[in-house]
């Protein structure tokens, strides 16, 4: 049954991930039948052929590698090297207009955007699950030897500006995020403007970059802090201290040693710190319904893994339950995914350490929709990406680069000045010459993305925690 449910998972992301490339090739085709451009293909995928068909002027093809598509319209600058040889050369048809030839590639970002609004509208309808951690700006964890700590911040404080721009959010979905504040910034020091016990106070922070191998991406800046999140107990080991102790799947753990905590990762490090140093017993506060009372468990040793440190087998920890579904205008989609574009461009051209490095490619994209699909309530943070995916897609493709579309617009709008095409081997020189770095820049970012998939899967990788059984 697991088997068959990551196929599911698989073919799931596979057909959306190909509508979202099929839209786009469908406005190309639209709009070229439309104003009277020669079309010899419209494939779906690439690689080699599994089916093809000629219906009227038109060969239909479903190829073997199932990613992308294309339309080979040879009165375009085309890519023979991918599109293949066309039947008819270019010098043998009539003359496109630039203007015929602008409205053809704008319309594939056109579709796409139009896509966007409609996974948006559905969106709106349906609802986007919204959590309190989306919202907070509530610090829950902070690394004792971090820098946010030799700053001077604690668990609990609440963040209310980095580097002189407030923060509405922890995570990076949007510019007025902790994360993305902190690793857009480029300062020695990072002024935190912060609320803790109704007062305002700022801590300068200096950031560091983890190590990194030559096969991870370069790591981007961090002061070692984490959001606030509820602690509550998802599964325990079986013989462990915390089941002998009494401790349920569903209990809340509200302080550590009299201490209240605001991250799970406050009793996670607690046990950690245990590796060097003598054994203490832990005392946790716990939260069970209505009821709250104290339980003091000594970690222990699991017979395996031999090379852990003393545990009190606290296995997991359930994620925020307090869901509710949002209804965001389309607008409002659109103005968000929008921005988050327009910021990652711009913080590549800036001074902060985001290069193309950190960018996401296919293989990303991929990884990300079968994360989104496994979870129960997935569905509708599928359509929510998928509105990002959407409008990224019609604005990347508008950049006027050669092979985008944006390149072909340009072409089209120098040809109309100049009041005669580009030459052909000019042009042909140009397109093979971006398309192969465009080849180049595709692998290397998959290859990042790749590694970070593989290195995750290692991670959440069950390895099974034995207790010996209570004498």
């Amino acid at each position: 049954m697991t088997i068959l449910h990551y196929i599911l998972i698989a073919l799931e992301v596979v057909l959306l991930f190909n509508l979202l490339i099929g839209v786009h090739e469908l406005g190309h085709f639209l709009a070229a039948r439309w104003r009277g451009l020669k079309v010899e293909r419209f494939a779906i995928w690439f690689g080699p052929t599994l089916w093809k068909r000629k219906i009227g002027d038109v060969e239909y093809v479903l190829n073997s590698i199932p990613f992308g598509g294309y339309v080979s319209l040879p009165q375009m600058a085309t890519m023979e090297g991918i599109e293949g040889k066309t039947e008819t050369p270019a010098d043998q048809l009539p003359n496109v207009s630039p203007l015929d030839k602008i409205i053809v590639a704008f319309a594939g970002p056109l579709f796409s955007f139009l896509l966007a609004v409609l996974f948006a509208v559905v969106v709106w309808q349906v609802g986007k699950p919204s959590n309190e951690a989306d919202n907070t700006t509530t610090v829950g964890w902070v690394d004792p030897n971090g820098p946010a700590a030799k700053a001077g911040l604690m668990p609990g404080d609440t963040i209310l500006e980095v580097d002189g721009q407030p923060v509405h959010h922890f995570a990076p979905t949007s510019s007025d995020s902790v994360t993305w504040r902190i690793v857009t910034s480029t300062g020695t020091n990072i002024a935190i403007k912060y609320l803790r016990d109704g007062k305002e106070a700022t801590a300068y922070a200096v950031p560091f970059h983890p190590k990194t191998t030559w096969s991870e991406r370069k790591s981007l800046r961090k002061i070692l802090i984490t959001a606030a999140g509820k602690s509550s107990i998802y599964e325990i080991a079986t013989n462990s201290p915390a089941a002998l102790a009494g401790l349920k799947a569903g209990d809340e753990v509200v302080a550590l040693n009299g201490e209240k905590i605001y991250n799970p990762l406050a009793v996670d490090y607690a046990q950690e710190a245990m590796s060097n140093s003598p054994v203490k017993p832990l005392t946790l506060t716990i939260r069970r319904g209505s009821a709250q009372f104290d339980r003091t468990v000594l970690p222990v040793k699991p017979l395996q893994p031999t090379n852990t440190y003393p545990l009190l087998g606290i296995m997991s920890w359930q994620g925020d339950t307090n869901i509710s579904l949002v209804h965001p205008s389309p607008l409002e989609q659109i103005q968000v995914s929008t921005s988050q574009i327009f910021n990652t461009l711009g913080a590549l051209f800036s001074k902060s350490d985001i290069g193309v490095q950190q960018l996401g490619g296919a293989v990303m994209i991929i990884r990300v929709y079968s994360n989104l699909f496994q979870d129960e309530d997935g569905w509708r943070r599928v359509l929510w990406f998928s509105v990002i995916l959407n409008v990224n897609l019609a604005l990347i493709n508008m950049l006027p680069l050669p092979v985008l579309d944006g390149g072909h617009i340009t072409l089209s709008l120098i040809e109309w000045i100049r009041r005669r095409p580009v030459s052909a081997k000019i042009l042909n020189s140009i397109q093979y010459g971006f398309m192969a770095l465009l080849i180049f820049f595709m692998l290397y970012i998959a290859f990042f993305d790749t590694g970070d998939w593989l290195r995750s899967a290692r991670a959440d990788r069950e390895v099974p925690v034995v207790f010996a059984a209570p004498k």
